[in-house]
C-alpha cells in the first residue's frame, strides 16, 4: 500500500521530503506499506493548519463539537472490524484480540468521553468574592503515541482533546502508523472543520522532537518509553509548553497465602504474556509469600504451557508476534541476560517457539530465583517475560514492589479485607487493582515516578487539554 500522504488542513497532501520508510508485518517479516517520514516543512504546514484553525475551533459550542463526536462514534462503530485488521497486520496482534480488545478500545473511548463532556461544568463559581472560574482549550496539541496500543492511545488523546476546543496534530508510531491513518479519514468523513485534526508520520528524533520544541505547539501528550518522555520533556522545554507523559512501568503483582492462589497466579500470568507482553501495565514482576512459592511456580509453569502462540490472521485466544525486529531483538537480549544473571529459567527461553522459522514471535518465559538486582527484574522487557521472586512478610512484599523506578500499576492477591486496604494506601503506584479487579475504561490511568506525569480517561484526561481562567468583576 502506497500510504506516503500526511493529513493536514483537512486534505490528504504529498509530502515536502523524501524519506520514506516500509510497514513490516511482524507475523511474515514482509512489507505491506510505504510512508514518508515528515519534514521540517512538513510538520510546520500542519501545525499552521492547526493554529489557524483554533481561532474559529476554540469558541464553538461544546454541543456541536458532541455532535461531530457522535457521528464518529457512528462511523468508527461501522468500521471497526476494518480498524482490527489493520492493528492485527501493521502490530501482529491476534485478530479476536484486536478486534475485541484493541479496535474496542477505541469505541469505548470516544464513548466515555461524549459521556464525560456532557456532564463536565465548563464553569464554576468560586467561593472567593464572587470569582468565576472557567476552562477553556489550551490550543494547539502535539499527541505522540506508540505501536502496542495503538487506537487505545490514540483516540484516549485525540477524542477529549478535540471535545475541549483544542486542535491536534497527531504522530502515531512510525512502526504501526496504518490504523492512525484510517482514523484520520473517520475524522475526515465525519466533518470536522479543515485543519482541526492534522496527522504527520515520521520517527521521535525526528517528527517528535519537531512537535515537542516547535514554538506554536502549546502542549505535548506522549505515551511512550521513559527515555522517550524524557527527550520530549529536554525539547520542550524552551517554549515552556504543558507536557503530560504516559510511560513505561515495571508493575508488581503480589500474591499472599490467604488468597486464591490458582486464581490469582493465572490471572497474573495471562495478564502479563496478554498483547505478547507489550502493555505498559504488564504485571511483569510476580511477589509470592514464601509459603506457597513453590505452588505458584507449578501453577505458573502449567499456565505458561498452555499459553499458545500463533498467526495473527487466524481465531483463537493465542498470542501473537512481538511488533517488530527491534522490540524482538530486545526481548531475546533481555532473556540471555536473565540465564546469564543465574536465574532459573522455568518455561520458554531464547529463540521462537517451536514451527516458527520467521516472523518475531517469542517464546513465553518465566524466570524464578530471581533476585532483586537481577536487570530482567528491573528493566522494561516489554515481552511475555515474567519473574517470580519470594517474600517473608507483608513489609517486605511492599518494599520489593516499590523498589523500582517505575509506579504505573500494581496488583494484590489477598483474603483479607484489612491487608488489601493497607496495601493500596502504600504502594506506590497511580493504579492499584485488588483481587482481580478490573480498572475502569473512564478512571484516571498514569503513573508516579518515571512511568509518567498527568493522566489520561475521563474527566482527568478532559482537563489535561483546559486551561484555567479566573474572571473577576462580571
Amino acid at each position: 500500500m502506497d500510504k506516503r500522504k500526511f493529513f493536514i488542513n483537512g486534505a490528504w497532501v504529498e509530502s515536502q521530503g523524501s524519506d520514506t520508510r516500509a510497514i513490516v508485518n511482524p507475523a511474515t517479516e514482509q512489507a505491506i506499506a510505504t510512508i514518508s517520514l515528515a519534514s521540517s516543512s512538513d510538520l510546520d504546514s500542519a501545525v499552521v493548519a492547526a493554529r489557524q484553525a483554533f481561532e474559529n475551533y476554540a469558541f464553538t459550542d461544546v454541543a456541536w463539537r458532541l455532535d461531530l463526536l457522535g457521528e464518529l462514534r457512528t462511523i468508527y462503530k461501522r468500521r471497526q472490524a476494518e480498524m482490527a485488521e489493520v492493528i492485527s497486520k501493521e502490530m501482529g496482534a491476534p485478530i479476536r484480540m484486536a478486534m475485541r480488545s484493541q479496535a474496542a478500545a477505541g469505541r469505548t473511548h470516544i464513548r466515555n468521553t461524549i459521556r464525560t463532556v456532557r456532564r463536565f461544568k465548563w464553569k464554576r463559581s468560586s467561593r472567593l468574592g464572587g470569582t468565576v472560574v472557567v476552562y477553556e482549550p489550551i490550543g494547539v496539541c502535539g499527541l505522540i503515541t506508540p505501536w502496542n496500543w495503538p487506537m487505545n492511545q490514540i483516540t484516549a488523546k485525540v477524542v477529549p482533546a478535540l471535545s475541549a476546543g483544542c486542535t491536534v496534530v497527531l504522530k502515531p508510531s512510525e512502526i504501526a502508523p496504518l490504523s492512525a491513518m484510517l482514523f484520520a479519514e473517520m475524522i475526515e468523513e465525519a466533518g470536522f472543520p479543515d485543519g482541526v485534526f492534522n496527522l504527520i508520520n515520521g520517527d521521535g528524533e525526528g517528527a517528535g522532537a519537531g512537535l515537542s520544541r516547535h514554538e506554536h505547539v502549546d502542549m505535548i501528550s506522549l505515551t511512550g518509553s521513559t527515555r522517550a518522555g524524557s527527550s520530549v520533556s529536554i525539547a520542550a522545554a524552551d517554549t515552556i509548553k504543558r507536557v503530560t507523559l504516559e510511560l513505561g512501568g515495571k508493575s508488581p503483582i503480589l500474591i499472599f497465602a490467604d488468597a486464591d492462589i490458582e486464581a490469582a497466579v493465572k490471572r497474573g500470568v495471562k495478564s502479563c504474556f496478554y498483547n505478547s507482553g507489550q502493555s505498559c501495565n504488564a504485571p511483569s514482576r510476580m511477589l509470592v509469600e514464601a509459603s506457597v512459592y513453590g505452588k505458584v511456580c507449578e501453577i505458573a509453569k502449567r499456565i505458561a504451557d498452555q499459553t499458545k502462540v500463533g498467526d495473527p490472521a487466524e481465531q483463537g485466544s493465542h498470542i501473537g508476534p512481538l511488533a517488530s525486529a527491534t522490540q524482538y531483538e530486545k526481548v531475546q537480549s533481555m532473556i540471555a541476560l536473565g540465564i546469564a544473571e543465574g536465574a532459573t529459567l522455568l518455561v520458554g527461553g531464547p529463540d521462537r517457539p517451536d514451527g516458527f522459522e520467521r516472523g518475531y514471535y517469542a517464546r513465553p518465559t518465566i524466570f524464578t530465583d530471581v533476585q532483586r538486582d537481577m536487570q530482567i527484574f528491573r528493566k522494561e522487557i516489554f515481552g511475555p517475560v515474567l519473574c517470580i521472586i519470594p517474600f517473608d512478610d507483608e513489609e517486605e512484599a511492599i518494599e520489593i514492589a516499590n523498589d523500582t523506578p517505575y509506579g504505573l500499576s500494581a496488583y494484590a492477591f489477598t483474603g483479607s479485607g484489612k491487608r488489601a486496604k493497607r496495601l493500596a494506601k502504600r504502594l506506590r503506584a497511580g493504579m492499584v487493582q485488588i483481587n482481580g479487579a478490573s480498572h475502569s475504561s473512564d478512571a484516571p490511568f498514569g503513573g508516579y515516578k518515571q512511568s509518567g506525569n498527568g493522566r489520561e480517561f475521563g474527566e482527568f484526561g478532559l482537563k489535561e487539554f483546559l486551561e484555567v481562567k479566573s474572571i473577576s468583576g462580571l
